[in-house]
């Protein structure tokens, strides 16, 4: 934004100083004045048969006076104009940082020294707004060309299909139209996920009463015949919890977890417990499943996007990638977080809470529902 120039606040500071200054003296002085007048009447013998009247005081007091005025001018102008620099320093530091900044550079920190002050805390606070925004432009990165590798994978393939359908009119054109199709649902559901995930980071959502427990059930019967298909047993119980938040994307969130923790588990023997349970001022959703062993390194990678975990992929239900990457942005855009942990006999821990809505809210008592296994 263009604006017209103007004093630097260097300069209104080195005013400020001097103008104090000066109208300090000028009041010791007036006071000192004062003092005369009222203790040296006009027509005092004074001493040594001298007798001075006010017109001789006046006389001799103000030259005085002004040669203190202008040095208490000067003195304020040099004194106020160091003394500013000095202060300003740190502002001037955090300027530069700001310009280094606004440059594409996010690296660059302030770290400024000394005892804890206002200018200190703008300066760690201005570090740590660029270390969050130099993560989070770096996995803005991540993620763009992740999604465009991801994206572009099925397109190919798409092309291929189409290059032999067109190459070889007597090809089997049932069987590279099953491909396509797959390959296209692959692509649409990857999308889709996109676009959900981007609207969960922006929190371009209506926040609406909710039952976290009514979308565990609306999940695990929506999940049901994937979880008959592959032999997995599902539990859920526990509390009403209550939430604030979009229906649409709570339901998302719980379906991503149910779904994670049925295609990731045992063949034929697996079981995926959920419960709900409410905390003074928290709710808590949690999603336990039988599995294979995982190192809490591994683990620690299963939130970013596209990644699926060393071994992970089923070859029936694969996935996008952006499961557990959508239900932390989720839980983010409510005031949550996600806490996943490895269970020591095989499989994962995945444990989201969700701020308590105020109670005039929503009215929701906390009364406990045990509901039978799906």
């Amino acid at each position: 934004m263009d604006r017209a120039p103007g004093l630097s606040f260097r300069i209104k500071l080195t005013l400020s100083y001097a103008g104090f200054l000066m109208l300090a003296g000028a009041l010791l002085l007036a006071a000192v004045w004062m003092f005369l007048l009222r203790y040296v009447p006009d027509g005092w013998p004074g001493l040594l048969g001298i007798a001075p009247n006010r017109y001789l005081l006046l006389v001799t007091f103000a030259p005085a006076a002004a040669i203190v005025l202008v040095f208490l001018l000067v003195f304020g102008l040099v004194g106020g104009w160091i003394l500013a620099g000095r202060m300003l320093a740190p502002l001037t530091r955090i300027t530069d940082a700001t310009r280094v900044a606004g440059s594409g550079s996010l690296s660059h920190r302030i770290r400024l020294e000394g005892r804890r002050d206002e200018f200190r805390e703008l300066a760690d606070a201005f570090d740590a707004m660029l270390a969050r925004l130099e993560a989070h432009v770096a996995e803005h990165q991540r993620f763009a060309a992740n999604a465009s590798h991801e994206l572009r994978t099925p397109l190919a393939i798409s092309q291929s299909i189409l290059d032999v359908a067109r190459k070889d009119p007597k090809h089997d054109h049932g069987e590279l139209l099953a491909r396509l199709h797959a390959v296209n649902a692959r692509a649409i559901d990857l999308t889709e996920a996109l676009l959900l995930l981007s609207r969960a980071d922006q929190r371009s959502f209506t926040r609406e009463p909710a039952d976290l427990s009514l979308l565990v059930d609306e999940a695990a019967e929506t999940l049901l015949p994937l979880a008959e298909k592959r032999g997995v047993t599902i539990e859920t119980s526990g509390e009403i919890t209550a939430v604030l938040g979009s229906h649409t994307l709570l339901l998302q969130m719980t379906t991503n977890l149910v779904h994670n923790a049925i295609v990731h588990n045992l063949p034929g023997r697996g079981t995926v417990r959920v419960t709900t349970s409410v905390r003074p001022e928290t709710v808590v959703l949690t999603v336990e499943n039988s599995g294979e062993t995982l190192s809490p390194e591994l683990v620690a990678t299963f939130t970013e996007p596209f990644q699926r975990g060393t071994g992970r992929v089923c070859d029936d239900h694969p996935g996008v990638g952006l499961g557990l990457a959508i239900v932390k942005r989720i839980a983010q855009a409510h005031d949550g977080s996600l806490t996943i942990v490895p269970c020591p006999a095989g499989g994962l821990r995945v444990v989201v809470e969700l701020p308590t809505p105020p109670p005039n809210a929503v009215g929701w008592s906390g009364t406990e529902t045990a509901r039978a296994g799906v």
